[in-house]
C-alpha cells in the first residue's frame, strides 16, 4: 500500500509552503478536505495562520472539526494549527472564561497573549532557540538549532510540553498528547532544523 501524507485544507495561506517542504524531503503529500482521504493518511498536517476564531470557523464551515477530533494517525499542527489543538484561546486579550474561543480540545491548555518582560516587542517574530526534551521528533537536531516564529499568542508550559522557548518568559514551542503533536514555529521556514523535524515526524 502506498504511503500517503495529507495536509488538511484549512484554507490558510501556508498550505503550499508546507507541501513544498514535505516534497523537498522526498515524501508524497496531498492537500485535502475530504474526510475519507484524511482518515486514510499515514501522517496528517494541520497548518494555520491568522486568528483562532477564523480558523475554527473555517473548519466548521468545511465540516472538519469532528473529522480532526477522530483522526487516529499522527497529526502535526503548525503555528496556529498547534494552537487550535488545545481546549480554548483567549485571543483578543480577554482573560474571562466566557470570552475564550473554544478550540479542538485535543490537548489540555489555553492559549494566552504573550506578555514578555524587558520590553520585547510583539509579535514574537524571527529566529529563536528551543529547549528540547528527549523525543523522536528531535532526532538529529542540534540543541543549538534555531527555529522561525511569528506569533503574539502562545500556550504556557504545561505537562504536554515537549520543548519550550524563552521570549521574555517560557512558552510551549512543541506539544504532544497521544497521536496529536504541535509546533508553534514554522518548520517549513526553519532551514535544516525544521526540515529534520518534519522528516522525523514523517518517519515516526
Amino acid at each position: 500500500m502506498n504511503v500517503m501524507n495529507v495536509i488538511i485544507d484549512t484554507g490558510c495561506a501556508n498550505l503550499s509552503s508546507v507541501r513544498f517542504a514535505v516534497e523537498r524531503l522526498g515524501y508524497p503529500v496531498m492537500i485535502s478536505a475530504d474526510p475519507q482521504t484524511i482518515f486514510s493518511a499515514d501522517k496528517v498536517f494541520l497548518p494555520g495562520v491568522g486568528t483562532v476564531n477564523a480558523a475554527m470557523q473555517q473548519l466548521k464551515s468545511k465540516q472538519l472539526i469532528d473529522t480532526i477530533q477522530a483522526i487516529q494517525a499522527p497529526l502535526l499542527g503548525i503555528c496556529l494549527g498547534m494552537q487550535i489543538l488545545v481546549e480554548c484561546s483567549y485571543e483578543g486579550g480577554a482573560y474571562q472564561s466566557e470570552s475564550a474561543h473554544p478550540c479542538l480540545g485535543l490537548i489540555p491548555g489555553a492559549i494566552k497573549k504573550m506578555q514578555p518582560v524587558s520590553g520585547l516587542p510583539l509579535p514574537h517574530m524571527g529566529w529563536n532557540q528551543i529547549k528540547m526534551t528527549e523525543h523522536p521528533l528531535f532526532t538529529d537536531i542540534s540543541p543549538d538549532s534555531y527555529f522561525y516564529f511569528v506569533h503574539s499568542y502562545a500556550l504556557p508550559v504545561t505537562p504536554a510540553t515537549l520543548a519550550s522557548c524563552d521570549y521574555g518568559g517560557d512558552f510551549s514551542a512543541v506539544i504532544a498528547k497521544d497521536n496529536f503533536f504541535g509546533v508553534q514555529f514554522h518548520p517549513e521556514r526553519s532551514g535544516q532544523a525544521g526540515a529534520q523535524l518534519l522528516k522525523n515526524f514523517l518517519e515516526m
